[in-house]
């Protein structure tokens, strides 16, 4: 049963991997054997030394992913450097707060071309390289968004609707190609994203009152998801959105 599991001989591409729910995922791919390529504008020198210590080699392709066009050339660093990704981790995300009467068309542009746009664009280059081996696994990564409305992120909450339509449509063409492609639906995690909820103390208290866990998600509690759906354990999972959300979407 453990062989379903193993990704030994696998090389996973994470982007937005230098901190929180990225980084977590990426060295819990690297503990189940997979080498690590880490896509993002920053220094990434704790998930390096998470995945080396997982024993498993990492890689760093440095890029601004809310530029155009820059989908093509992240995969091209990746071959370059011999890593390939047989599994793509479409985690980078960014968010703009704003009451939707006064949301501006900058903020609007920057969350969907980071979130939504080159999730699709890179999930092309890279399934472009997996049709050829006839297999690949693509992860996005949803929210609690996908399903609710939410309140002041006008352009988190579409980019992240759209995330569930595209990966429901990439999984219908894809899938006769051997290529899985899910989401995670992540519920409310203590990360960079939600440190303004988390300091507000009416929104955390309302948030932890609407969790069955009673508790606020560790970036560590996407591991076990992340390795299902990168493993052969899910390979005849298409299109499905996992919530890892301690209970929310229940309630």
């Amino acid at each position: 049963m453990s062989d379903l599991f193993s990704l030994a001989g696998r090389t996973a591409m994470v982007t937005g991997a230098n901190t929180g729910l990225g980084q977590a995922m990426a060295v819990a791919l690297a503990e189940a054997g997979a080498d690590i390529v880490a896509v993002g504008r920053s220094a990434v020198a704790d998930t390096e030394a998470g995945v080396r210590a997982a024993g498993r080699a990492f890689h760093f392709v440095q890029a601004d992913l809310g530029q155009p066009n820059i989908s093509g050339d992240v995969i091209a660093a990746a071959k370059a450097a011999a890593a390939a990704p047989d599994i793509l981790v479409n985690n980078a995300g960014i968010i703009r707060r704003n009451d939707a009467l006064d949301f501006t068309e900058e903020d609007w542009d920057a969350v969907m071309d980071v979130n939504l746009k080159t999730a699709f664009f890179l999930s092309q280059a890279a399934a472009r390289e997996m049709v050829g081996k006839g297999a690949g696994k693509v992860i996005n990564i949803a929210s609690m968004l996908s399903f609710q409305g939410g309140v002041r992120v006008a352009s988190y909450a579409a980019s992240k609707s759209g995330i569930a339509g595209l990966t429901r449509l990439l999984a219908n063409e894809w899938a006769a190609k051997g290529i899985n492609v899910n989401a995670i639906a992540p519920g409310y995690f203590s990360t960079n994203n939600t440190t303004a909820l988390r300091a507000d103390e009416a929104r955390n208290k309302s948030i932890l009152e609407r969790i069955p866990a009673g508790r606020w998600g560790q970036p560590s509690d996407l591991g076990g998801a992340a390795v299902f759906l990168a493993s052969a354990a899910s390979n005849y999972v298409h299109g499905a959105i996992l919530p890892v959300d301690g209970g929310w979407l229940a309630r």
